[in-house]
């Protein structure tokens, strides 16, 4: 053991990889995931809900399952979990968004909708993931029904429980 290492720089010499940048000295660039048609693809989920979104440059007109934002969802909290990505990017009224959603309720369905506009706005401007990830919205939320099991009433109840 006569070629012992004394620092960092002697363990580079033995691995003999002279002057090769390693990925932590480079910052890693995303390049824009972009179709010929110009638009920008990704899948949403939650809860049971699963939505396919396109994304391009646009009025900012929202359609889900061929409807107008405002038909399909009519609630205005949900209308709103779908603009939340775009208010937080700084980018409202700048990308139409043609979605189509299966499974699930409508709660479900608009956060898997927001999810997929959210990974779909990465894909188009890779430079919004910071932001959009500090605020959670890449983050698929894996809370959902708890199955009901045997023996029981429900996923947790039991059954009425008579002594006599």
């Amino acid at each position: 053991m006569a070629d012992e290492a004394q620092s960092l720089e002697d363990l580079k010499g033995l691995t003999g990889v002279e002057g090769e940048a390693t990925v932590a000295d480079e910052a890693v660039t995303y390049e824009p995931k972009i179709d010929p048609q110009g638009r920008s693809y990704a899948t949403g989920k939650r809860k049971d809900a699963v939505a396919r979104v396109w994304i391009k440059p646009g009025s900012g007109r929202v359609t889900v399952n061929g409807r107008d934002q405002e038909v399909y969802f009519a609630r205005p909290v949900l209308r709103m979990l779908l603009n939340q990505p775009f208010e937080i990017a700084g980018r409202n009224g700048q990308y139409d968004v043609v979605c189509t959603v299966k499974g699930g309720g409508l709660s479900g369905q608009a956060g898997a909708v927001r999810h997929g506009i959210s990974k779909a706005l990465t894909h188009y401007e890779p430079t919004l993931r910071g932001a959009l990830k500090a605020e959670g919205f890449l983050t698929r939320d894996a809370r959902t029904v708890e199955r009901k099991k045997y023996g029981r009433a429900k996923a947790r109840r039991s059954f009425q429980f008579s002594k006599r």
